[in-house]
């Protein structure tokens, strides 16, 4: 039986922060936890959005391909889609959105996933292009980010919640990723101006947190001299 009340989560954000950017899993093992999902690649090589079992990265110069199983990861977030309708925005802008979805589910003190669908107008995202070793900070890589944007584009915003309690693991509050329903333009949601759609939420009872213990650079590295926070809302928002 699906597990649809659990998020897996492969990684934390907060070991993206020094750098620790290696591949850590592969797609093919993320996606034996779900069908539904966000993460990024090995380097930061990309963002990702995966739809019914579907993975797909949007690289840095904005080119939307579905990824091989042996792809690898350093953070990404996962789930079985059991989604259940919240409402209809009409004209509402990102803030506006995220205050709605907050007011009606009532889940600040849960993660759960939000699924958008509709038209999305002057909506911008962005991909950072991948690094290799000795890989950089994510603050650095974060620089290098390409951003993209269109004037109206239907398509869907796939994100998750996560609460205040749990910022630095994941980030708190909604990170979302963006792909359009013709593939032709996505990444990592930075704003939009307005979105006309039908919007459903999925809470989650447990989050399963997988760690790269593996990774010889993950075990030995000291978290402690790290900007955490700090760094992480500065790249993921």
């Amino acid at each position: 039986m699906k597990k649809t009340a659990t998020l897996y989560q492969h990684g934390t954000l907060a070991l993206l922060v020094p750098g620790l950017l290696a591949g850590t899993l592969t797609m093919t093992e993320l996606l034996r936890h779900g069908d539904t999902g966000i993460g990024t690649g090995e380097g930061l090589d990309g963002e990702l959005i995966i739809l019914d079992g579907h993975p797909y990265q949007v690289n840095a110069h904005g080119d939307v391909c579905e990824v091989p199983g042996d792809f690898t990861l350093p953070f990404a977030n996962v789930h079985y889609a059991d989604y259940q309708p919240l409402m209809t925005v009409l004209g509402a802008s990102q803030a506006d959105l995220n205050q709605q979805i907050r007011a009606l589910a009532q889940l600040d003190n849960a993660f759960f996933s939000v699924k958008v669908t509709g038209l999305f107008t002057a909506i911008r995202t962005r991909a950072v292009a991948k690094s290799e070793p000795p890989y950089q900070t994510l603050a650095q890589a974060a620089q290098q980010q390409r951003v993209f944007s269109r004037g109206e584009v239907t398509g869907t915003l796939i994100g998750y919640y996560a609460p205040e309690l749990y910022d630095g693991i994941a980030v708190a509050g909604f990170h979302d990723h963006f792909l359009a329903d013709d593939h032709s333009f996505g990444g990592h949601l930075l704003d939009f101006e307005s979105v006309d759609g039908e919007v459903s939420v999925q809470p989650f009872a447990t989050l399963e947190q997988h760690l790269p213990v593996d990774d010889q650079a993950y075990r030995q590295h000291d978290f402690g001299a790290d900007d955490i926070t700090g760094d992480v809302h500065r790249a993921e928002r």
